[in-house]
């Protein structure tokens, strides 16, 4: 009368896969050629691998697919922090850029209303009008009255804009 959907230990409980042999696994991989391998990513992703995907990356990624079957997959907050992670390393409004390093000796010179300011950069500061400075923001300071950045105000660096 009733058709026999499950297996014998129950309805719906599904059969433990057997232990995968990681390192016998990956042995056996880098013997398979760019063909074999691209079938093996066929039958583990269950989707084509991406064009162009050389020998190594192909088998980097059917290797991390067996060990992802073998220990579970990254749970869901892990790939949230990688993602947020990813996005902060390519937006390059968040990268900073090197600050540039001058020689001792080096003068830099910028006109401001009409007068012509020099500083002379020393190993410990910089000099401006006989007198020593810790930056060149202060400097700026004293120059325009305003709190300015003192590599930008000397032209040494871009003013950033907020996209």
């Amino acid at each position: 009368m009733f058709a026999d959907t499950g297996s014998r230990r129950g309805e719906g409980a599904e059969m433990a896969k057997p232990p995968v042999d990681i390192p016998a696994e990956i042995l056996r991989l880098e013997s398979l050629t760019k063909d074999e391998l691209r079938a093996d990513w066929r039958r583990l992703h269950q989707t084509p691998p991406p064009k162009r995907l050389s020998q190594d990356i192909l088998l980097r990624g059917i290797t991390y697919k067996i060990q992802e079957n073998a220990f579970g997959a990254s749970s869901k907050a892990i790939l949230r922090r990688l993602q947020i992670s990813a996005q902060s390393e390519a937006s390059p409004a968040k990268k900073r850029r090197p600050r540039p390093s001058f020689k001792p000796g080096t003068r830099l010179v910028r006109e401001w209303h009409g007068v012509t300011h020099t500083v002379v950069i020393l190993a410990d500061g910089v000099e401006w009008r006989g007198q020593r400075y810790r930056s060149l923001s202060v400097v700026a300071r004293a120059i325009t009255g305003a709190h300015w950045s003192g590599p930008r105000f000397f032209g040494l660096s871009e003013a950033r804009t907020d996209d």
